[in-house]
């Protein structure tokens, strides 16, 4: 699998970039629109929080997208940083084809 260099973007970079600047909506608007808070939102936009399952379905919902785009989204992001951020996976030894079917 070719390793991804670049960091993908952050789904909340993508509400803030994509949605929330072109169609002039505020962060407290959104909120407001999504039923969520100001404060939980505001974290998502700026890196701080991740999208959820509950959240790609209120986005989905909001902008017309699908939810599998949201969670694709984070799920990159968040692959992304933990490959790059740590090496501590690459510690694990993987299991032998033949020990996973010694039991069967």
């Amino acid at each position: 699998m070719k390793k991804m260099t670049r960091q993908p973007t952050h789904p909340g970079s993508i509400i803030n970039d994509d949605y929330l600047k072109p169609l002039s909506i505020t962060i407290t608007k959104l909120a407001s629109a999504l039923n969520v808070s100001r404060k939980t939102l505001s974290k998502i936009i700026n890196g701080k929080g991740a999208i959820t399952p509950d959240m790609a379905l209120r986005l989905s919902r909001a902008f017309d997208t699908s939810p599998k785009f949201w969670i694709n989204l984070q799920r990159n992001y968040d692959l992304w940083k933990a490959e790059n951020n740590s090496n501590a996976w690459e510690s694990v030894k993987p299991f032998s084809s033949q020990l996973l079917h010694a039991g069967c």
